[in-house]
């Protein structure tokens, strides 16, 4: 029976692939290294970061910043799919 061995580490990934937590995750590390992503300003002046289906919903009061985002859209999807070393993002909303 040592033919279906299968690492801790393999093991585990594969189920968070298959549950419900996975995109909860995925969010909680979009969040712990936000600043890491856009930089210290940036990160400074965002109120929150949350991830809804594949959407990545940025929280700002700062209406320049608002406008530098929408710019940077793309930008910011393709840094935070690369933290996270898949394509999770597929939309950025900036309100």
């Amino acid at each position: 029976m040592r033919n279906n061995l299968v690492s801790m580490g393999d093991a585990l990934r594969e189920y968070l692939n298959k549950s419900r937590l996975k995109p909860r995750l995925m969010e909680v590390r979009i969040q712990e290294n936000w600043e890491q992503v856009v930089g210290k300003t940036i990160a400074r002046y965002t109120e929150s970061v949350h991830l809804y289906d594949g959407k990545l919903v940025i929280v700002t009061t700062v209406a320049p910043l608002k406008q530098e985002l929408n710019y940077s859209k793309d930008r910011i999807a393709g840094l935070v799919n690369d933290m996270l070393g898949e394509k999770v993002v597929t939309e950025v909303i900036i309100r």
